[in-house]
């Protein structure tokens, strides 16, 4: 087969910026008529559903035995315990705010990666991080004001820790399967694990406004599902750590999206720290990518 053009690999790319610069607004208005709890999980039923269909088609490698644990604990920090703190966590932080905090996850990989698996961190490296917690900081205050930072902004900060050490499992324990593969079982574990939401949603989903259906489905389809295939086929044609610098474009389209669908401003402390927090991220990947290691957060 001959390899897809420029223009291909690019609209992937864009297509997968979209996506997941969707998530916090569908989120919000998803939130008008759910609870956290059966949002994650009607989202999920949702993508577990398309994957499984996708997955007839493409075929996905089959776990072995011993490596069930690691796949219930992909699924457990990719999708329970992110998900779950992340909704609750945006019932009291604008869309905005919240795609930049759940962009600082590369911040907390550094901090796994040398109190949890011992690696060497550089000046440079904890210099990055310090920068980016304190640009979490402006965002926080600049959002609900600094008197009233409460649990919300933590519990998304709890979701970047979450998001984190999925991919810290994923880079150190399961190099035995291909992405797609392991994307499904991620999604299919973490949405059983989500089932404990069960009780009473049928009740709020034939209660929810149609407005508020569309914003759930397409939660379900495209970032949650569809997304994860772009991003496979672009990792397939491009080099790591040049495609995941596209990844930095999310908390701008986000604002963006969040300003015509739920007509947020973002206050000018708000887009200060943005751009401390990206700038932080950008900087510490760069870093990685000359010493040769790289690890991404989405």
């Amino acid at each position: 087969m001959s390899p897809p053009t420029p223009l291909k690999i690019l609209l992937a790319m864009a297509f997968v910026v979209g996506c997941w610069a969707y998530s916090p607004t569908g989120i919000h208005l998803g939130l008008q008529a759910y609870d956290p709890g059966h949002l994650a999980l009607l989202r999920f039923l949702l993508a577990s559903l398309l994957m499984a269909v996708i997955a007839a088609f493409k075929g996905v490698r089959l776990p072995q035995w011993r490596d069930v644990p690691l796949l219930f604990a992909l699924g457990f920090f990719a999708v329970s315990l992110h998900h779950v703190a992340l909704n609750i966590g945006q019932q009291g932080v604008s869309a905005g705010a919240s795609s930049v905090l759940a962009q600082s996850s590369p911040l907390f990989s550094t901090l796994l990666a040398r109190f949890v698996f011992k690696d060497q961190v550089s000046v440079w490296r904890w210099g990055c991080v310090l920068l980016g917690f304190i640009g979490v900081v402006i965002v926080v205050s600049g959002d609900t004001g600094l008197g009233a930072i409460d649990a919300h902004g933590l519990l998304i900060l709890l979701a970047a820790v979450s998001w984190s050490v999925y991919f810290a499992l994923q880079k150190h324990h399961a190099r035995r399967y291909d992405g797609f593969s392991l994307a499904c079982y991620a999604v299919w574990s973490g949405t059983l694990m989500l089932m404990i939401y069960l009780p009473g949603l049928s009740e709020t989903v034939m209660k929810a406004p149609l407005r508020v259906q569309w914003a759930v489905l397409a939660l379900g389809v495209f970032p949650s599902a569809l997304a994860y295939l772009a991003w496979g086929f672009v990792l397939k044609h491009v080099d790591l750590s040049r495609a995941t610098m596209t990844l930095y474009l999310i908390p701008p389209t986000a604002m963006a999206i969040a300003s015509v669908g739920l007509g947020e401003r973002p206050t000018l402390m708000v887009l200060a720290g943005s751009v401390v927090v990206l700038i932080s991220v950008l900087a510490l990947n760069l870093e990685r990518r000359v010493g040769g290691v790289r690890a991404v957060g989405v």
